[in-house]
């Protein structure tokens, strides 16, 4: 795609511009490593380094205009510079003037919450295509950009806007009618503005707890930016062109009766919000009757407009209950399908890897993996894991560096009182020193003897053999924090890591199974 500068200029309206050229630009970049021939370089100052000092790099790259903040030294009369107040806050209106505006032709639904976002993201996006629809959609794990299925290689859950819209065009030019979209607190934030030129139609929430207040300073501005994407739902007129056709778009909030901080966003738009509850709350979508088993559950949906009607979900997990209903409102709401005629689909719905998933490679104690890493995830799984399991929990978790120091002992409590055996490791340690990390964890469970019931071993791979060492028959040992993710970040590198791959390594080390075939919900039988 090119653009003449000229029209991103407009969107722009910089402070000062710099010669007279109007060259076609034919990307958008921040990262000087990134950029080619006819690029737009957006330098602004970052955590660890500042664009500015890139500038000179990117020139030589190609580079054909800069956008800064900073008067700078000298200025190249080939090149056109236009200044700004604040660069990096001009990327979200720059990259959809670039990208012709593509949530206008799409019709957007954004997903936040501390949990369940990328779940609830991917079953939104499956039971759109189940009832025929082309959609697309991305959160933290994977994406689909109108051409099939990728997994995100990175560990950021929205990507800067110039990603965020060039992926939203590729789902329109790729024919999408919908797109789904994982919308973080951080993408929400006014500070980052990431999804502030994002047409959203639909907004739900799945939940808000204690994360990420490293960025955010308090749990009242965390819900304030993840409120913000119902705010946008009065933003717009929700008239747009889909598919070439001129459509008003029906624009409505989904939320979670079963969080106390539902009534929040109710007040935090004009349109109609339903909710959803599988803890028996008064709620537009209910669940009753829930009968939970290692592959999925069993249920009673009451709705409305109609009777109550049985469902069943192939999810394991009882939290992915609630994760189905939020997708049933949506994609009635939409589609304007009347929910009991979705309810057949709901069997079909994949997990996302790395979210509960089962490995079965013939050992005698049940594994699974799961993204679980904050206090809320633990208690809304461990609970229900204990109800089932009569052998004992191996808990093996880490907890994130230089994130949110408070939840870590939270994390010890909880995992405490549902599990027999905890194995503290890496998750991602980043610039902090990794049992000192570890130890902080451990303040939540004193009363479990190190050795015996608590153990710190903060290499990964090695803390997953000493639970593989120590389960027995009827046992369940549990991964947890890590899932999808690809990486252990440390101060000075990443570790190469892949969660269910090591796991399964570690299996066949003792001797289990054949293939190297995991399938969430699924467990491969073949022995060795």
């Amino acid at each position: 795609m090119n653009k003449r500068l000229s029209a991103l200029a407009a969107a722009l309206m910089p402070l000062e511009i710099r010669g007279t050229a109007d060259p076609y630009i034919r990307s958008l970049e921040y990262d000087s490593r990134k950029v080619t021939a006819g690029s737009l370089f957006i330098a602004f100052p970052g955590i660890h380094t500042d664009g500015h000092d890139y500038i000179e790099a990117a020139i030589v790259r190609g580079a054909a205009a800069v956008v800064h903040e900073r008067a700078l030294g000298s200025y190249r009369p080939d090149i056109v510079y236009l200044r700004t107040t604040d660069a990096r806050l001009s990327m979200p209106s720059l990259a959809a003037a670039f990208n012709d505006r593509p949530s206008a032709s799409l019709e957007v639904i954004g997903v936040t919450g501390t949990e369940g976002k990328s779940t609830t993201v991917y079953l939104i996006y499956q039971l759109l295509r189940l009832a025929g629809k082309k959609a697309g959609f991305f959160s933290t794990v994977m994406s689909d950009k109108g051409s099939g299925e990728a997994p995100n290689p990175e560990h950021q859950t929205t990507p800067e806007a110039t990603t965020v819209q060039a992926m939203l065009a590729s789902m329109r030019d790729s024919g999408c009618e919908y797109a789904v979209v994982e919308a973080s607190s951080h993408g929400l934030s006014e500070r980052t503005k990431r999804l502030s030129e994002v047409d959203f139609d639909v907004g739900v929430v799945t939940n808000v707890t204690h994360e990420h207040l490293e960025f955010h300073g308090t749990w009242e501005n965390y819900r304030h930016d993840k409120a913000n994407l119902f705010r946008k739902l009065d933003a717009q007129d929700h008239h747009k062109k889909v598919l070439g056709r001129d459509t008003i778009v029906p624009s409505f909030g989904v939320a979670n009766a079963d969080d106390p901080n539902a009534p929040y966003f109710v007040r935090a738009t004009t349109k109609q919000v339903y909710t959803y509850s599988d803890k028996g709350h008064p709620a537009d979508f209910r669940a009753l009757a829930i009968n939970s088993d290692k592959e999925g559950a069993d249920f009673i949906v009451e709705g409305p407009h109609f009777a109550s009607a049985k469902a069943r979900i192939n999810l394991p997990g009882r939290f992915n209950v609630g994760n189905s209903l939020a997708a049933l409102a949506v994609v009635s709401g939409l589609t304007g399908l009347p929910w009991p005629d979705l309810l057949s689909l709901l069997p079909c719905l994949r997990p996302v890897k790395g979210r509960m998933t089962s490995i079965d490679l013939g050992q005698p104690f049940e594994l699974i993996v799961d993204y679980a890493h904050t206090p809320s995830s633990f208690e809304a799984i461990l609970p229900a894991l204990r109800e089932r399991v009569s052998g004992r929990i191996f808990c093996l978790f880490g907890s994130g560096g230089e994130r949110d120091r408070e939840k870590r002992p939270l994390q010890g409590r909880i995992a405490a009182a549902s599990c027999d055996v905890l194995i503290l490791c890496d998750e991602d340690p980043r610039g902090e020193d990794p049992i000192a990390l570890l130890e902080e964890i451990a303040l939540g469970c004193p009363a479990l003897a190190r050795g015996e019931r608590l153990f710190l071993i903060p290499d990964r791979p090695q803390a997953i053999r000493k639970a593989f060492s120590l389960a027995a028959k009827g046992d369940l040992v549990l991964l947890l924090g890590k899932g999808h993710e690809n990486s252990i970040i440390y101060a000075d590198h990443s570790l190469p890591y892949d969660e269910i791959a090591e796991a399964e390594k570690a299996l066949r080390e003792l001797g289990y199974g054949k293939s190297a075939l995991s399938v969430p919900g699924k467990p491969n039988k073949e022995k060795s």
